[in-house]
């Protein structure tokens, strides 16, 4: 239960600071990885995936990677 209220929280405050950073001009590139962040935290704490099929982690942790490199070549 710890880790969840834990992943909980960084979650809040990820999210906090995306939206702080989103009122700001000129921060792009950190709220981009700050997604990743949050992906991160969603699928290793409340999805569970950390002890899960290698294959399963690796879609959903390479998905955002792969959006953000996207967005990324576009800005």
């Amino acid at each position: 239960m710890a880790v969840l209220m834990g992943c909980w929280l960084g979650l809040v405050l990820l999210s906090i600071t995306t939206v702080a950073l989103g009122q700001q001009a000129g921060w792009p590139a950190l709220i981009l990885l700050l997604a990743v962040a949050k992906a991160w935290m969603i699928t290793d704490g409340f999805m569970e995936l950390r002890h899960g099929p290698r294959l399963w982690r690796g879609l959903l942790l390479g998905w955002p990677v792969v959006l953000v490199g996207v967005v990324g070549l576009m800005l």
